[in-house]
């Protein structure tokens, strides 16, 4: 399967057993989260074209002609909203960025409105923040929406809400929008749209390198062959479009990096078509809670496991007991998010803590019969019970 000499999952020529896998991922994709970058959208001079608005509408309308829910995540407020002020480069200073955003964002979406209507359909914008997606309460509700709109045979387009967000802007990006999306909606496929082939074995900026067609395992040697930033009209590089999908392979689900100026590019990924690369799903598929606490709540502290504990975690399923904890890092309340690391530092489960950083200081290593004499209370045996517990990096066994 894989190149030798390169990394495991790089491979030149692809066995018919797995481009028939990927056929059936893809033929079964009955709900896709489909994003688009800012260079697809927009020509040579910086402005978006209507053009290819109208093409990615058409190739939508299809793909809901054809039974599968799709929804957009897109970019381009920014970029358009450059290009409508007459801006010579995107600005740097945030309320620049913000006054951009907001000027583009209605022309962004007089565009994709205008398009999909054309193709008899209407179009629902969902502008999030990171915090709607982080809150339970607002987390659901904003799933709610997404859900009620694909009910309605509308076409959800989703982008970050620049005009208020700070952090999102200077740091954030649509490919990891796109992955939280995805996961928000327990989508069976992840599209990304972008301005190169797919993920190349060496830097397409360069012109060498080979198009990876298939990726069966996320490993370090695939994730070091992302290099570079974004361009200037957007923030994500291929490092983000990994991490992006990252996420969602993790999850259970597939994806596909792909050029979104190739003809007929998201007709030809949902036909199954040797296009693009893409990216296998690592494990069974995640429930919507343990998805939120994978990835929308940020871990307040780490607990460093010994190896007993790390491999009952893994091979097992297990809960966390005080016992297997070696130490403590950081400061969080019970209840709170922390992540669960292998002492050589591997990130191998995220979970709710039982107890707060403190209590967790005085029982750790210790056995659960003797919580109650440290802390004068026993509220819980395990310091992180299973059911609040997700195995990072595919080895979810579902349900939970």
């Amino acid at each position: 399967m894989a190149k030798e000499g390169i990394f495991p999952s790089v491979a030149s020529v692809i066995s018919v057993a797995t481009m028939n896998m990927r056929t059936q991922l893809i033929s079964k994709a009955r709900r896709v989260v489909v994003k688009v970058g800012s260079n697809v959208l927009s020509d040579r001079t910086g402005h978006l074209s209507e053009r290819v608005i109208g093409d990615l509408a058409r190739q939508v309308a299809a793909a809901r002609g054809g039974g599968r829910e799709t929804v957009l995540v897109t970019s381009g407020a920014i970029s358009a909203g450059v290009a409508q002020l007459g801006l010579a480069s995107r600005p740097k200073l945030l309320p620049q960025l913000q006054a951009a955003a907001a000027v583009g964002q209605s022309r962004l979406m007089q565009l994709y409105a205008a398009a999909f209507r054309r193709e008899g359909l209407e179009v629902g914008q969902i502008l999030l923040t990171a915090e709607d997606l982080k809150a339970r309460t607002r987390h659901l509700n904003a799933r709610n929406t997404i859900i009620a709109l694909l009910e309605k045979g509308v076409v959800p387009i989703i982008n970050e809400n620049d005009t208020v967000s700070t952090d999102e802007i200077k740091f954030g990006d649509n490919d990891t929008l796109s992955a939280l999306v995805a996961n928000l909606v327990a989508a069976d496929l992840l599209v990304i749209l972008t301005d190169t082939r797919g993920l190349m074995t060496e830097d397409p900026r360069k012109g060498k390198g080979e198009l990876i067609r298939e990726v069966e395992r996320m490993t370090p040697g695939i994730e070091t062959l992302a290099r570079g930033a974004g361009s200037a009209r957007g923030t994500g590089g291929m490092a983000s479009k990994l991490r992006a999908v990252k996420m969602v392979v993790s999850s259970g689900e597939a994806a596909v990096i792909a050029d979104g100026r190739e003809r007929e590019i998201l007709c030809r990924i949902l036909r199954g078509e040797d296009v693009g690369t893409f990216f296998h799903p690592a494990g069974a598929k995640m429930d919507g809670r343990k998805r939120w606490i994978a990835w929308f709540v940020k871990p307040r502290g780490t607990l460093i496991v010994d190896d007993g504990a790390a491999a009952a975690l893994l091979r097992k399923g297990t809960s966390l007991l005080p016992s297997g904890i070696r130490d403590v890092l950081g400061e969080f309340r019970d209840g709170d998010t922390v992540r669960v690391t292998a002492a050589d530092g591997r990130e191998i489960a995220r979970g709710l803590s039982n107890y707060s950083a403190a209590d967790l200081r005085v029982i750790r290593g210790r056995k659960t019969g003797e919580i109650a004499g440290l802390l004068g209370h026993k509220d819980y045996d395990e310091a992180v019970h299973r059911d609040n517990l997700v195995l990072m990096g595919g080895r979810e066994t579902g349900g939970g």
